[in-house]
């Protein structure tokens, strides 16, 4: 593909979306931008919340880890249904019974106004890092097939990505989202599978399934070594808890479901997103395999993360499956980000500012503006300091260990929260919460070096456990 062709491809992509926006964003308000004004059908929403879940990170990085990790990341996969079950049997039913438009608030109820900005204060730490991963690694690519054709520098790259993000959402925030994710998922799925079929039939191979079966990259279940980051049981529960804080304790994906138009449609939609993400995961991996062989019978030299984008923009796959790709990197990008900057902007407002106490709605809409615009200034700062600093690795696999860093206090708190009746000494709450991660990093490090024991991601059980015995230790001798 000429870089003509990319640009093209852009412009036409981003004008539906601003269509779209433009649709959806008739007479918004703060309440729309929020919550949808209660609105959305639930199975819009699933399907939407499949492409935010993946994003271009699971797009990219799932496939290349095949070579080195086979098909184990399907261990997660498999926890993340019981993870979907709790979000779906208890935290649902507390958010609709509360009538929240940040989750967050259940904190202030439960143990008072320190927990309540702690626990939104991680959130928008993890939600901001976790955006900017994912950004990262699409605006490289972008780079490097596009961008550096024109000369054009990464700072400016980074900066026209937010740009657009911003520009179909400033205006009716999560209702625009709902259906511009439904219209990227649906770009992204049809990506994969244009991608799998060119492959398949570039190896001339018969039977995907029985090809992918009889492969020795396609080993699922490790149970051989207990210490090592792969056991099966360590990755189940790692994945289960990761769904849990990931997606239920977080407002970025919570705030998509809170838009449905009743419990009963919430829970629906997370049951169908629950199975379809379990497909769409394994034929990512199935990808995987496909592109490593192809790799190698080819004799092409492209490993982890840069393993996909080589071999779809090669052109030896045929124009359609580069065209395909493309497309389906973006809307894997942005239906991502563009719900990561809304929340950042809902949690900011509501729980730091607490806009929804004033009684000016346009004061209110100002404050909620302005805020919008400075997460999306937040995210090309932290982008570009990641450009610098991130290490030689899947992406993926950083996301899910940060995510065991932040995500794991407020996995303590919620699980302080909802299964015991004990209340806390709310202004030590920040302390227990700060110094949890510390601990669970230094443990982490011993074992690692002295007993050759490797956490992997169990890293978040770890520190969600160590948070909840900290609140344990400044409990008041009342009940809540």
């Amino acid at each position: 593909m000429q870089p003509i062709h990319i640009v093209l491809l852009i412009v036409s992509y981003f004008s539906v979306l601003i269509l779209i926006a433009y649709l959806t964003g008739k007479s918004a308000n703060n309440q729309t931008f929020f919550k949808a004004n209660n609105s959305s059908p639930w199975y819009l929403v699933a399907f939407g919340m499949i492409g935010a879940s993946l994003s271009g990170v699971t797009f990219i990085s799932v496939p290349g880890w095949v070579e080195n990790q086979q098909m184990g990341y399907m261990q997660m996969v498999l926890g993340y249904i019981l993870g979907y079950a709790i979000i779906g049997l208890i935290l649902l039913p507390l958010y609709y019974k509360l009538n929240l438009t940040s989750i967050y608030t259940y904190l202030e109820e439960r143990f008072g106004k320190m927990s309540y900005k702690t626990g939104a204060s991680f959130f928008l730490i993890s939600r901001t890092i976790g955006a900017a991963f994912r950004l990262f690694l699409v605006a490289n690519v972008l780079q490097l097939i596009l961008f550096d054709a024109y000369g054009i520098p990464f700072w400016v790259t980074v900066t026209i990505t937010i740009l657009l993000i911003w520009l179909y959402t400033f205006k009716g925030g999560i209702k625009t989202i709902v259906w511009t994710d439904t219209l990227q998922t649906l770009f992204m799925l049809i990506a994969v599978g244009v991608c799998i079929i060119a492959i398949k039939d570039a190896l001339q191979i018969e039977s995907l399934l029985s090809y992918v079966n009889e492969n020795k990259l396609s080993k699922i279940f490790f149970f051989d070594d207990v210490k090592a980051g792969n056991y099966f049981w360590k990755q189940f529960f790692s994945g289960a808890f990761i769904a849990v804080v990931m997606t239920g304790l977080d407002q970025d994906m919570m705030q998509k479901n809170l838009t449905c138009r009743s419990l009963k449609d919430a829970q629906k939609n997370m049951f169908w997103f629950t199975l379809v993400l379990v497909i769409v995961n394994f034929f990512f991996l199935a990808l995987g395999i496909l592109l490593t062989d192809f790799a190698a019978q080819n004799g092409i030299d492209a490993h982890k993360d840069q393993l996909f984008p080589t071999i779809a923009m090669s052109g030896e796959l045929g124009i359609a499956a580069s065209l395909f790709f493309l497309l389906g990197l973006i809307a894997a990008a942005y239906s991502s980000a563009d719900s990561a900057l809304t929340s950042l902007t809902t949690s900011f407002s509501i729980d730091i500012l607490e806009i929804d106490k004033k009684e000016d709605e346009a004061e209110k809409e100002k404050t909620r503006k302005k805020i919008h615009v400075l997460f999306s200034f937040i995210l090309v700062i932290t982008i570009l300091i990641f450009k610098y600093f991130i290490a030689d690795e899947s992406v993926i696999a950083k996301i899910f260990q940060f995510a065991g860093y932040t995500y794991g206090p407020l996995l303590g708190l919620y699980a302080f929260g909802l299964f015991t009746k004990f209340n806390v000494k709310d202004e030590l709450v920040p302390y227990i919460c700060i110094l949890s991660p510390f601990l669970t990093f230094g443990i982490s490090y011993y074992t690692k070096h002295n007993l050759d024991f490797d956490f992997g991601f169990f890293i978040l059980i770890l520190n969600g456990l160590l948070t909840f015995l900290g609140l344990l230790a400044i409990k008041n001798r009342h009940h809540a």
